[in-house]
């Protein structure tokens, strides 16, 4: 008797449970399936976003990081939908996200800065390592890009770190991004000299291997000056000899004008002194 009064409890709990078990076991179920689909593309978005950046040639250090962060915050909005089908409230962990998240900007300000630079300098690629650059004061070559900052190798060998943050937002003159560059080279000559002669003297400097054919380099009176006349040596070379040919024209510029007897005049000040009066005495 106590068996059957079990069994017909148990009967009776049954009719109460079997409802719910289906109600919720549906979700669950369903929750698992979302979940599985869901973890498995997110994966394939990662890679196929990993493999579209490298097609882009982005920075290697970058790819894994921009990847790693879309895998995780994809799967945390899956998370979160996943828990809402079961029946979870979800509105206090999406306020519990925001304001962790509003909290570690405004204690990662600096920080959070220059990362964004980072970014910025490592997918539109304003100059790359080896370049030389003209940025926030300071003239270098480029050793290093990594997320927070840019490491600078100056001419005497100096090394200089510099924030992206300041870096992205400031100008920057990359000497190396154009594979020709022109020199303008201005010396002033004496008013008296001969200046078709002097001009051809410049011009025959020019003929020098690294000096490019075209465009053609040119010699012109650039100014009337107080005490000179400035005659200007225009000429295009390649990006890597522009030094060389610089240094080759201020050492034989001088020499070459003197040796043909063309002056080069000294910068000339004009003092006026004037002597005062002293005071006629009573």
């Amino acid at each position: 008797m106590d068996l059957n009064a079990e069994v017909d409890h148990l009967l009776t709990a049954s009719q109460a449970w079997i409802p719910m078990i289906m109600q919720y076991g549906s979700r669950v179920l369903l929750a698992i399936v979302t979940l599985s689909i869901g973890w498995w593309l997110i994966n394939k978005v990662s890679a196929n976003l990993r493999k579209l950046l490298a097609l882009r040639h982005v920075d290697l250090a970058l790819q894994g990081f921009i990847s790693s962060i879309a895998n995780i915050v994809l799967k945390i909005l899956l998370a979160i939908s996943v828990a809402s089908m079961i029946g979870v409230e979800t509105t206090s962990f999406v306020a519990a996200i925001g304001a962790a998240s509003l909290a570690i900007g405004l204690a990662l300000q600096g920080s959070l800065a220059n990362f964004a630079g980072g970014v910025l300098i490592l997918l539109f690629r304003p100059f790359r390592i080896g370049d030389w650059i003209e940025a926030q004061g300071v003239s270098g070559t480029v050793d290093a890009i990594q997320i927070f900052h840019t490491v600078l190798r100056t001419g005497d060998n100096r090394t200089v770190i510099i924030p992206n943050g300041n870096l992205s937002n400031g100008i920057i003159t990359n000497t190396n991004r154009q594979p020709t560059r022109k020199i303008i080279y201005d010396i002033g000559v004496d008013y008296d000299a001969d200046l078709q002669k002097a001009l051809a003297i410049l011009l025959d400097l020019a003929n020098d291997p690294r000096v490019l054919k075209e465009p053609a380099p040119e010699a012109v009176v650039a100014a009337l000056g107080e005490n000179a006349i400035t005659l200007s040596l225009r000429l295009w070379v390649n990006t890597s000899d522009f030094g060389g040919v610089t240094n080759m024209l201020n050492g034989a510029i001088r020499d070459r004008l003197r040796a043909e007897g063309i002056d080069i005049p000294f910068p000339q000040r004009v003092v006026r002194v004037v002597q005062e009066q002293a005071p006629a005495k009573a």
